[in-house]
């Protein structure tokens, strides 16, 4: 009889899908397989939060904290995405577990997947499907926002100048993917 404790192997679906390399002008790349939690919780939940991530929560909306290998991206005023490397899943779960201030975290690992955007041209391609204004003046680096893309919620975060991650349900990889590859069209190095 089948193992039905073991979860099911998570698949990076912007990984199967065709490369999308510009040069120096855009270049979207899938992620490597991460851990990633949504942490729903006020002050003392927060505070905790912080020691049991080992990683300050932003306080501050719309921005991201990082470390080496772990990132905390502010989504409301009680709600930050959690991102670890894969694999640390249960040790992250297991010392949230000891908080006993009321709160919330929610396991997306396998319901999430990634985009490594970058290039001279990025903010320009992401605005044929994104509203929001991408100028460094009004999207500065370390600034993160959950909004649409096309028809697609998506998670973004700028990282560099010219660097922006992408977080979206694995269902909608496939579709944002295909905007993203036709805004890019125009972006070639040779063009």
């Amino acid at each position: 009889m089948a193992d039905l404790t073991a979860l099911p192997a998570r698949v990076e679906d912007f990984a199967g899908l065709a490369p999308l390399d510009h040069g120096s002008r855009f270049t979207a790349a899938p992620l490597v397989p991460a851990t990633r939690f949504v942490f729903r919780g006020r002050e003392a939940a927060i505070e905790a939060a912080t020691a049991a991530f080992g990683l300050a929560l932003p306080r501050t909306a719309c921005r991201a904290a990082e470390t080496a290998d772990r990132a905390a991206l502010w989504l409301g005023p009680d709600e930050w995405l959690l991102l670890a490397p894969d694999g640390e899943g249960e040790a992250i779960a297991a010392a949230f577990r000891e908080i006993a201030a009321p709160h919330s975290l929610v396991d997306v690992s396998h319901r999430n997947t990634g985009l490594d955007l970058s290039g001279s041209e990025v903010a320009a391609v992401l605005n044929a499907g994104c509203p929001l204004d991408l100028h460094l003046a009004a999207f500065p680096v370390g600034m993160c926002t959950r909004t649409l893309f096309a028809k697609a919620e998506i998670v973004l975060w700028r990282r560099a100048v010219d660097r922006f991650r992408l977080e979206c349900w694995r269902s909608f990889a496939p579709y944002v993917h295909g905007v993203i590859a036709d805004a890019a069209l125009e972006y070639t190095d040779e063009g």
